[in-house]
């Protein structure tokens, strides 16, 4: 058993903490779960259709966070920073409880959870991984943002950009190998807002749980947090994050380039489902050798299932 097998983890996690946006105490755990499940959440605080696939398609909102609902229009929301530390830790298959309708954002970044995997450790499987592997370029376009992704041999990459009128933030940019580089960065990067859209974001009945404690907040030139900037490039390195997160809802890896310009959960969201609209713009592979030399992928590994 390999890397290239399925994974989910060693033994159950527990959180708990404050939701971002509805300001309520959740209790949550993660449990190891057999291949091919993917990632499932579970509302324990309800008896029937409690059950919510992390998938696409499941998003019924992308409104400063990501948010899936069930057929029965049972919801789980702000799965973003989770799914990304699934994402970059390389679990596969993991069966979440939660017994609010959000998951706690602990201190807006996915630090907590990698943190708690890492102690875990990952259980193997011998069942192949599978991959999606980007064969056309898709896009999208909205006035100043842009996303595209487009094939690339052996990694997934993200190229992200941020633009804000904001002396401190002002323009962003990085690029990553989600397989390949150290996510450290990524991983610590915490959620950001200005200060004078607080009182917007609390207008609108979100952001009732935010505080310094779980997302940075900018006025002006200045930090108000009494903790300043992890990395240099915390803000785009959040947005990077967060698109790690909606990109893993497609339920496998991927092999492809991410370019993205001033975009969010709506967009990545937007471009899954235009890609996985027409067949011919992508393929599933299943990965059967034991070995690969020095990156993710090997092209004398993949077996089409498609």
């Amino acid at each position: 058993m390999t890397i290239l097998n399925q994974k989910t983890i060693n033994k159950t996690l527990y959180f708990e903490g404050i939701t971002l946006h509805k300001g309520k105490n959740a209790k949550m755990r993660i449990l190891p779960s057999e291949p091919n499940s993917g990632i499932v959440f579970k509302r324990v605080d309800l008896r029937k259709d409690n059950l919510i696939s992390a998938n696409f398609y499941n998003v019924s909102d992308a409104t400063l966070c990501t948010t899936l609902t069930n057929e029965a229009n049972v919801k789980v929301s702000t799965v973003e920073h989770l799914m990304a530390a699934f994402y970059g830790m390389g679990v596969d298959n993991a069966l979440v409880e939660i017994d609010q309708e959000e998951i706690p954002i602990m201190d807006g970044s996915s630090k907590a959870f990698v943190e708690a995997i890492k102690e875990s450790g990952l259980r193997n499987s011998s069942t192949p991984i599978k991959i999606i592997k980007i064969l056309n370029k898709v896009e999208i376009k909205y006035n100043n943002k842009h996303i595209s992704i487009e094939p690339t041999n052996t990694t997934l990459e993200i190229d992200f950009e941020i633009k804000f009128n904001n002396e401190l933030i002002g323009t962003q940019k990085n690029s990553i190998s989600v397989y390949e580089n150290n996510l450290n960065d990524i991983f610590n990067s915490r959620t950001f807002c200005l200060y004078e859209d607080v009182e917007k974001l609390k207008s609108m009945n979100l952001a009732k749980g935010g505080s310094l404690k779980n997302a940075i907040v900018v006025k002006g030139n200045m930090i108000l947090n009494e903790e300043k900037l992890r990395n240099k490039k915390e803000f785009v390195n959040h947005k990077i994050l967060d698109c790690m997160g909606d990109l893993f809802l497609s339920g496998y890896k991927i092999i492809g380039k991410v370019v993205c310009s001033q975009g969010g959960h709506r967009l990545t969201n937007e471009l899954l489902r235009k890609v996985f609209i027409n067949n011919e713009n992508f393929s599933i592979f299943e990965l059967k050798e034991k070995i690969v030399p020095n990156t993710f992928i090997n092209k004398k590994t993949l077996k089409s299932i498609a």
